[in-house]
């Protein structure tokens, strides 16, 4: 009851979504949170044969799990859109705008590979008076969520830092569900939810408190509401519990690393200092080494090439971020990207090496909380002039060309969708001489 009052104040179906999240060739799965316990299902259909429905089997959303339902639907074709409505209680829920959603498409020895475009970002704080600090609000210019809808991604790679949990909640299972439940239920956040598929990393302050580590008391907990309100295609590596899997879309795989669940504290000095841990910084070196992707885009909360040994940087943990460098030159692996979040800031970090191609690290943040000009005071020799954003921004990807000759072409906007820098890689800038 708390929450249906508390937290929304109105008597509408849905507290947020619907929302497509992951996407392959014949499978889809669809999320979306009602206001209390309810009978959900859904019907849809072809757009090439809108005569024909379906229906999916009913779910009863339950407070244990936020009222949060998720939707496998399987069996469908490759490369086309669907039409869907959502039905509460048996009552059809009417929102402004259709729900969509898409299927890979089957281009494999058939086409070159499909082009396509994808939004990326992280820090997404949205103000709760109640649990807030005291002053002035941290969060602000939702309106950044228009502007996100308004570029048309195929999809969206949240990077860390979704959500805020407050002190008052991190202690606890259910005040992650509420704080889950208030951020997600912005109201500019819903035909962005709507209009695109989405996969999640996390940060720190959507696993527990700032700069959590292995040692968290909740972090289980953390891992378990985060499935409740993602729907990333798998986590964890054989059986181990954590975040980490990795997707496929046309001719590029993102591989989503869990930087805290195994990671080493901050201020602990001796013993084998770690982010990833020996099990996932392993599971990167063989999937790197086995993917046939043309860019292979490596996704982590916090930077990893940035060279100053300031607050959660890579760079504090010296021998693990050798050792992953080490090994990309040693298998001789092409086509390797790093994409972050958490710093509050946007920049191109570009790091030459003598005998291979240059790596380069796109670190995307902030969505709505509060920017940072901290980069400003640090000394990080990758990054590249004018490519520093110190106001709230968000980034399209986007990558397209024909066979070998593919681009991947970065370009972010402020607030309102105006562009601040854009910067385009050839797929032939990223390998090794002979390859």
């Amino acid at each position: 009851m708390f929450l249906q009052i508390g937290v929304y104040g109105q008597a509408e179906l849905l507290s947020s979504g619907p929302m497509p999240c992951y996407s392959e060739k014949r499978e889809v799965l669809i999320w979306l949170q009602t206001r209390s316990a309810s009978k959900v299902y859904l019907i849809y259909n072809n757009s090439k044969n809108p005569s024909e429905t379906f229906e999916t089997s009913s779910i009863n959303t339950e407070a244990s799990n936020g009222f949060t339902a998720q939707f496998c639907i399987k069996r469908l074709e490759p490369g086309n859109t669907y039409f869907y409505d959502v039905f509460v209680d048996g009552k059809k829920v009417e929102k402004p705008y259709k729900f969509t959603f898409k299927t890979q498409k089957l281009w494999e020895w058939r086409e070159d590979a499909t082009d396509f475009s994808f939004i990326t970002g992280s820090c997404a704080y949205i103000n709760d008076e109640p649990y807030d600090r005291p002053g002035k609000p941290y969060g602000g210019q939702y309106e950044i969520f228009n502007s996100i809808t308004a570029k048309k991604g195929d999809f969206m790679l949240w990077l860390g830092d979704n959500v805020y949990f407050r002190e008052a909640e991190w202690s606890t299972r259910d005040g992650m569900i509420y704080r889950y439940t208030h951020s997600r239920s912005n109201k500019e956040m819903q035909e962005m939810l709507s209009s695109m598929n989405h996969y999640a990393i996390w940060d720190d302050h959507d696993y527990g408190n700032n700069d959590s580590d292995r040692g968290w008391r909740n972090k289980q907990d953390a891992l378990d509401v985060f499935k409740m309100f993602w729907g990333n295609p798998g986590y964890g590596i054989d059986g181990k519990p954590g975040l980490t899997t990795s997707f496929n879309y046309s001719d590029v795989e993102f591989f989503l690393l869990d930087n805290r669940y195994n990671r080493t504290p901050n201020d602990r000095k001796n013993g084998d200092r770690t982010i990833l841990g020996k099990d996932q910084r392993e599971w990167l070196i063989d999937v790197l080494a086995s993917s046939k992707a043309t860019f292979k885009i490596v996704c982590m909360g916090g930077q990893f090439l940035n060279s100053a040994k300031v607050l959660e940087n890579y760079a504090n943990y010296e021998q693990e971020r050798q050792w992953i460098l080490d090994q990309l030159e040693l298998e001789k692996i092409n086509g390797v990207i790093f994409l972050s979040g958490d710093r509050h800031s946007t920049e191109l970090d570009i790091m030459p090496r003598e005998k291979s191609y240059p790596l380069h690290e796109f670190t995307i943040s902030t969505f709505t909380a509060g920017p940072s000009n901290y980069a400003l005071k640090e000394n990080n020799v990758y990054r590249q002039d004018g490519t520093l954003v110190t106001e709230r921004n968000f980034a399209r990807i986007s990558v397209f060309g024909k066979k070998k000759e593919r681009i991947l072409k970065c370009t972010v906007y402020n607030v309102a969708g105006e562009e601040k820098w854009s910067y385009s890689i050839k797929e032939s800038d990223l390998k090794y001489p002979g390859n």
